[in-house]
């Protein structure tokens, strides 16, 4: 029963903060996909060495993927043979044992080598994008494949410096991807068969590394994503681009999702150039066309995402020590708070839990207009190289990955 009511509330808070895609159990950043988190009775206080480690795996490989977590289930990629290549989806329950992993094929070893993507899950199946473009369907409870699309052979994709690194989007039944490329560009595929719906040429550029979102506008369904140089937004139904936005990346990389509130958009990359930064867009009525409202080039964010919360962004510079507070009214800058190195952000509980990606501490803070805070902090004690997976909250648990470890920390307010 508990289960039914959660899910309920779930699907409400979908409605009516615009989202579709409600039929995933888990999604990249939460259930909205902004790193919002729908938990409660969390700590509000850490004990000095963290808190309680529940449980830990050493061996996923190289990686910077999130965890899924749905159906007492825990989904995440690793390179583990840097011989072979050879992806796998591991698969956990939520006390820690290995259910099964599943080897789908070779993922990358390019710059930055690693699984990229995070996993999305939706009823008994679990979709992944690894670094080569392809897309693979598997079954959630024995990782057995169901279809697959190759983004090279099937959607004449052009290849991305960095390996491709989107976390597939869901919605009712369709799976959302961005090969990049002059034709299929933007595709809706059948969730269940991998067969195209749609598939749109939009802006014709390259693929960048961000994950879509797809919202409900005044009852337009649109699809709105990032490319090598362009913000774009779509009808979600059918392919037909509405608009696009210039939007400058030194490396073409954007990788922070957009986030959609009151028939306005928040987009992030990390540059200073006039069409760069904090961008907020204004969509008219219809959603076919968008202006930018304002545009903050102080806020250089690669891809740590941000947090939005009573009208004001709150989010870290790349790597730098400085947490910003952003007005969304005006674009201008509240405050830079110092107090932690920078990196990914989530929210649950009326608190702030930031990642340093520099020297991987984990903070707890609480931040408002006026200040922020850090209440606790720990460095994490497992994994290697770069602390770039951003945390996931589920069921009254912490999960970090940090490369080869994943530890999961309990949370829960007893």
């Amino acid at each position: 029963m508990n289960g039914v009511k959660i899910a309920i509330v779930a699907g409400l808070a979908a409605m009516l903060s615009g989202i579709t895609g409600a039929m995933a159990q888990s999604q990249w950043r939460g259930p909205n996909r902004d790193g919002v988190y729908n938990e409660t009775r969390l700590l509000k206080q850490w004990p000095a060495e963290g808190p309680r480690l529940q449980w830990s795996f050493e061996g996923l490989g190289t990686g910077q993927g999130s965890v899924a977590v749905a159906n007492d289930m825990v989904f995440v990629t690793g390179i583990p043979d840097t011989l072979t290549a050879e992806g796998v989806l591991f698969a956990f329950d939520t006390q820690g044992q290995l259910l099964w992993k599943k080897n789908y094929g070779k993922d990358w070893t390019g710059i930055f080598p690693g699984a990229r993507s995070t996993p999305t899950v939706a009823g008994d199946l679990v979709y992944l994008e690894n670094g080569n473009g392809l897309v693979h369907c598997l079954k959630a409870n024995t990782g057995e494949s169901v279809w697959s699309v190759d983004f090279f052979k099937d959607l004449q994709a052009d290849s991305v410096q960095f390996g491709f690194s989107e976390s597939l989007l869901v919605d009712d039944d369709r799976i959302y991807c961005t090969p990049g490329g002059k034709t299929n560009n933007v595709v809706a595929l059948n969730r269940f068969t991998g067969q195209k719906i749609w598939s749109s040429a939009a802006y014709g550029e390259k693929a960048s590394y961000c994950s879509p979102i797809v919202f409900n506008h005044n009852g337009q369904r649109l699809f709105v994503n990032l490319t090598a140089t362009s913000i774009i937004g779509l009808d979600a139904d059918s392919g037909q681009m509405y608009w696009r936005i210039n939007q400058f990346q030194d490396n073409k990389i954007h990788a922070n999702t957009p986030v959609y509130f009151d028939g306005k958009l928040l987009i992030s990359s990390a540059s200073r150039k006039d069409s760069s930064g904090l961008v907020m867009l204004q969509l008219s009525p219809d959603g076919r066309k968008a202006e930018i409202a304002w545009r903050n080039k102080e806020f250089v964010n690669l891809m740590s995402g941000f947090v939005l919360k009573d009208g004001y962004v709150y989010g870290s510079a790349h790597i730098q020590p400085k947490w910003f507070c952003i007005d969304t009214q005006t674009g201008q800058t509240r405050y830079i708070a110092k107090e932690h190195g920078g990196g990914p952000v989530i929210y649950a509980d009326g608190l702030f839990y930031c990642y340093s990606e520099k020297d991987g501490e984990m903070a707890l803070a609480e931040a408002n207009p006026e200040q922020f805070r850090i209440i606790s902090k720990f460095k994490v004690p497992l994994g290697t190289a770069q602390h770039w997976a951003h945390p996931v909250i589920a069921g009254g648990k912490l999960y970090i990955r940090h490369n080869d470890a994943l530890m999961v920390y309990d949370i829960r307010n007893q």
